[in-house]
């Protein structure tokens, strides 16, 4: 047992009227890549912040070991100290300033009380050759880099402080797929020298690729975990869960009818740079069809969708037809009142107020159809967003909560209940199941199921291609603003080949 690094024993952890974590242990070797899995709520986060001294000894029960000894933290900075540094989702470097400057922050180099800028620059230099950021000077600007990179300085900062325990928390969530690549080549390349990480990921294939072992929280409990080698995708999801997920896509028992929505020549200007964004798109989508949009990053998925319902700026040519009738739409406020509604790919930035409860997120939108002379029905208002949570099956202690402390799928749904408060027919999701957790995804394709069977039309967009492959009735690709490949996909016979020539700009 000489080579467990990190070794935590029935770590509780109560919250008022929750138990966030009950009884967990987890053994962590050293010079491994160790994967941390579980639905939103199953409390991989509180153990995170357990491990790295954010909760500090003696608010929780249990004990933490370091290479066989007890210890414990009273801060995150006691953490750090013994060599613990998390890499969080949500980056915390410093635009304005330099890489070197973020690299250093807080362990500045000095010579005889002065910063040594010559000494931080050169040792910056060491670590951006190590992670592979040959193109990064120490004086550029991190305002100046993409995530991927700010992902990497983030690694350097901790690696600067001599931390031997990485724990990444979702760090791809953000990256393209080549960012992806660089990350895991990178994170082998830091494991083969000595240092361990914890990796946590809803992504099952990236946790597979990448970690030498798996384990499993569910319900604030440790339920298993195995060597990777061990296990398959199907026995993690059922720990994850409780149960077996055997059909992750549901089957459409309804076929599509006539065209509700037509788009034609349908072109999008960048204003600062004069490049088309979207260059001479035509679809149409039909009554009760899941429309499938897939393309690589920089495609013009997002920009294309956003511009059909008003969103961003820009020079936009051609046009848009809703029930064989000629629309102009300007804005969101046009689109919403035509009955086209938008579920945006970052919901905590455009979909969700946090200072809000569920009630009054889901409403917010449509205060009209409640009004009652110069006052909110709130009877009405009530009664018709009980009926949405119901139907949507929005797990909420009340309607009163607080959306942000709802999970990730619920989260979700909250924003697909306020686009369908008022009578909606197309209803258009940029990345629907983003950051949230394999149960969830489930609910979420069923959920677009039901409502494509009732008959609301729906346009997916999603980098993820067993999603695409899996809910959609057709598959639309974009490449570089164009359509490059269009298939029908209702007997779920198309291949992640094709879909994949064309999104690189072959030919189907």
């Amino acid at each position: 047992m000489e080579d467990i690094i990190l070794e935590a024993r029935n770590i509780t952890k109560d919250f008022p009227g929750v138990r966030a974590l009950d009884q967990v242990s987890i053994k962590v070797r050293k010079s491994q890549i160790h994967a941390l899995c579980g639905e939103n709520g199953a409390g991989k986060s509180t153990l995170i912040k357990v491990l790295s001294g954010v909760y500090p000894h003696r608010t929780y029960e249990g004990e933490i070991f370091l290479n066989g000894q007890k210890r414990e933290f009273n801060s995150i900075v006691d953490a750090e100290k013994e060599g613990i540094a998390v890499i969080h989702q949500e980056l915390t470097l410093f635009n304005e300033l330099s890489v070197a400057e973020n690299i250093f922050m807080g362990h500045e180099i000095e010579k005889n009380g002065i910063i040594d800028w010559n000494a931080m620059y050169a040792e910056s230099y060491k670590w951006l050759e190590k992670l592979k950021l040959n193109d990064v000077k120490p004086t550029t600007k991190i305002k100046n880099l993409g995530v991927g990179k700010q992902q990497l300085i983030e690694i350097a900062k901790a690696l600067i402080k001599e931390s031997n325990i990485l724990i990444l928390d979702e760090p791809t969530a953000s990256l393209s797929d080549s960012e992806v690549e660089l990350l895991m080549e990178i994170l082998r390349d830091l494991r083969n020298d000595g240092v361990t990480c914890i990796y946590i990921s809803h992504k099952l294939e990236e946790v597979f690729r990448i970690a030498d072992y798996i384990t499993v929280l569910r319900d604030g409990k440790s339920v298993g975990g195995d060597k990777t080698e061990n296990l398959t995708e199907r026995d993690v999801v059922r720990m994850m869960v409780g149960r077996e997920i055997t059909q992750m896509f549901p089957q459409k028992e309804t076929e599509p009818g006539e065209i509700i929505l037509e788009v034609r020549n349908f072109s999008l200007t960048d204003p600062d740079t004069e490049k088309k964004i979207v260059d001479d798109v035509s679809l149409n989508l039909k009554k009760g069809e899941i429309l499938g949009i897939f393309g690589l990053v920089g495609a013009g998925r997002t920009e294309l969708v956003n511009s059909i319902f008003g969103a961003p700026p820009g020079e936009k040519e051609g046009e848009v037809y809703l029930k064989g009738e000629k629309v102009e739409i300007n804005s969101p406020q046009d689109a919403l009142a035509k009955g086209i509604a938008l579920v945006s790919e970052d919901r905590k930035r455009y979909g969700l107020i946090g200072t809000m409860n569920v009630k009054e997120n889901t409403s917010i939108a449509f205060l009209e159809e409640f009004k009652k002379f110069l006052t909110v029905d709130e009877n009405r208002e009530v009664i018709s967003v009980r009926q949405l949570v119901d139907e949507l099956n929005i797990k909420t202690a009340s309607l009163e909560t607080k959306v942000f402390n709802l999970s990730g799928g619920n989260q979700q749904k909250v924003v697909v209940a306020k686009n369908l408060i008022t009578e909606t027919d197309v209803l258009i999701m940029d990345e629907p199941t983003r950051g949230i957790d394999v149960g969830a995804k489930h609910e979420i394709y069923n959920l677009m199921k039901d409502l494509a069977e009732k008959g609301l039309s729906i346009i997916m967009v999603s980098s993820e291609l067993p999603e695409i492959l899996g809910m959609s009735d057709r598959i639309l690709v974009l490449h570089e603003g164009r359509i490059s490949g269009e298939f029908d996909n209702r007997k779920k016979d198309v291949t992640q080949e094709e879909i994949m020539i064309c999104a690189t700009g072959g030919e189907s």
